[in-house]
C-alpha cells in the first residue's frame, strides 16, 4: 500500500527541484523528506530520483509515478469535496492567493458580495505576485489562486482553471514625451520600465514589443505599478501598464495612450477535483458573476 503523503512529497520535490525547497513547502525537515522518498522508492521497488549536484531529477519510473500521483491526489480532493458537501455545507474558511490589482478589482468586491450570499464563508487573502499564487496553490498554502496567463506557461493537469477577464494595456509616457500615437515600434529605442522577469506581465509586455519588431530594453524593474508610473513621471522611461492597475491611480506627470493588442488574461485556479467543494463553489461563482460585468477597460457594465 502506497502512502498518499509520500505521493505529495513526490509532487513537491518534482515541483521545486531540491529536497530542501520541497521540505520548506511541506513544512518538514529535509531529512523527513528524504525518508519519505526512500520509503516510497522501497514501496515501488525502483529508484524515482537521480541526485545531480544540489538538485534531483525524476527517473523514467519517477515520471510514471508522478502521473499517477497527480490522479490519486485529484481524486482525494474530489472525495474531500463530497464529504464536506454532505457533512458541513458552505461554512468554513478559504484562502485565496491573488495579485494586488485583482484583489482590489475583483476579490474585494467578491468578499463583499459573499457576506450576503454565503455568510458562513470566510475568505483569507494572500498577496502573491507573478505566478507565485499557483505555487502556493500546489503547495496547499492556498485553496484558490488568481493568476495571469503567460506565454510558455505549462498546462498543469493538476489544476482546474476558470477564465475571469481580459484587460488591455495602456502606454504610459512622460507628459513631455513627443507624440507617438499608439505605435510601439516608434518606442524601440526608449528606456523601458516594467515588472521583473518571471512576472507574467513582463512576458506579455516583451511579447507585444517583439510583435512590434524589437526587444524592449528594461532599465528599471518593479512589480508595483504605482512605482512604475512614478518612474515614468520622473522621466526614467516608458511603460505598458494593465488598465485596471491605472484605475483610481493618481497620474500626474504622465500621458496615457491606448494601445491595441496586448492583454492581461486573468483566471482562477483550484486543485483538480476541488472545484465542487461547497466552500469553493460560491466563491468561484461570485468571481465569474463579477467579471462578466467588466468591459475591456475595466469598468462595470452594470453601472451604465
Amino acid at each position: 500500500m502506497i502512502d498518499t503523503r509520500r505521493l505529495r512529497t513526490l509532487q513537491a520535490v518534482a515541483d521545486h527541484g531540491t529536497v530542501t525547497a520541497a521540505a520548506a513547502a511541506l513544512h518538514l525537515t529535509p531529512s523527513a523528506v528524504s525518508q519519505q522518498l526512500a520509503a516510497l522508492e522501497h514501496e515501488v521497488g525502483h529508484r524515482l530520483f537521480i541526485r545531480d549536484g544540489r538538485g534531483v531529477h525524476l527517473t523514467a519510473v519517477g515520471k510514471i509515478m508522478l502521473g499517477h500521483a497527480d490522479e490519486v491526489l485529484a481524486q482525494l480532493e474530489r472525495a474531500r469535496a463530497e464529504v464536506a458537501d454532505y457533512t458541513a455545507g458552505a461554512a468554513g474558511e478559504v484562502t485565496v492567493a491573488c495579485f494586488a490589482t485583482a484583489i482590489s478589482a475583483v476579490l474585494a468586491p467578491a468578499i463583499t458580495a459573499l457576506r450576503a450570499s454565503a455568510p458562513g464563508l470566510q475568505v483569507r487573502v494572500r498577496d502573491a505576485e507573478g505566478d507565485q499564487s499557483l505555487t502556493m496553490l500546489l503547495d496547499s498554502e492556498a485553496d484558490v489562486a488568481i493568476a495571469v496567463e503567460y506565454r510558455g506557461a505549462p498546462d498543469d493537469r493538476r489544476l482546474s482553471r476558470v477564465p475571469l477577464y481580459a484587460e488591455p494595456f495602456d502606454l504610459v509616457l512622460p507628459e513631455t514625451h513627443p507624440p507617438t500615437g499608439t505605435s510601439l515600434a516608434a518606442l524601440a529605442d526608449e528606456t523601458w520600465i516594467g515588472p521583473y522577469p518571471g512576472n507574467p506581465v513582463h512576458d506579455v509586455i516583451a511579447f507585444a514589443c517583439e510583435q512590434a519588431g524589437f526587444t524592449p530594453r528594461f532599465a528599471h524593474c518593479s512589480d508595483d505599478f504605482r512605482a512604475v508610473v512614478a518612474l515614468v513621471a520622473a522621466g526614467a522611461g516608458v511603460a505598458l501598464v494593465p488598465r485596471l492597475a491605472l484605475r483610481d491611480m493618481a497620474q500626474p506627470g504622465v500621458a496615457i495612450r491606448h494601445v491595441p493588442g496586448p492583454e492581461r488574461r486573468v483566471f482562477a485556479a483550484v486543485r483538480r477535483g476541488a472545484e465542487s467543494h461547497p466552500l469553493l463553489r460560491p466563491l468561484l461563482a461570485t468571481l465569474r458573476d463579477l467579471t462578466t460585468s467588466f468591459t475591456p477597460d475595466g469598468n462595470d457594465r452594470s453601472q451604465g
